[in-house]
């Protein structure tokens, strides 16, 4: 197992995430009662997927106050990311939900910033990916 160093850049880019998704996180779950006229989203799809957010944004937060951890954890967030971003985007075409014209922008604005966050994630992993117990300089 690989194990690098969390850089300042792959740190603020786990806490950027982190942050957005506490916000979805407490948009669907503190919004799941009266949300629903509005996105057109099931309140408990909408709760459920609020508490994971809740608790995806915690694991990234504390995963950016480490000092080091490994590559494939980083990848699998990234993995993650993506998946998440292709799957709202299927779920939408599978047409299980029915969503308002404002719940299809929802879900498709919020895909399209967890594939930023995915892209940012692997540019910071490939700029600062010293081993751990390497010291970089700064140019």
């Amino acid at each position: 197992m690989s194990t690098i160093r969390v850089t300042k850049l792959l740190r603020n880019v786990l806490l950027l995430d982190a942050g957005c998704t506490a916000v979805t996180g407490v948009l669907l779950s503190a919004g799941h009662p009266v949300l629903p006229g509005l996105l057109g989203l099931p309140p408990a799809f909408m709760l459920g997927t609020g508490l994971f957010c809740l608790a995806w944004a915690v694991g990234l937060g504390l995963l950016s106050r480490r000092p080091a951890t490994s590559r494939a954890l980083v990848r699998a967030i990234i993995a993650a990311n993506l998946l998440w971003a292709v799957g709202s985007f299927v779920l939408l075409g599978l047409g299980w939900l029915q969503p308002t014209s404002l719940g299809v922008a929802f879900v498709a604005l919020q895909a399209a910033a967890v594939a930023v966050f995915a892209e940012l994630q692997w540019w910071a992993l490939k700029r600062g990916s010293a081993p751990a117990g390497l010291r970089t300089v700064a140019a």
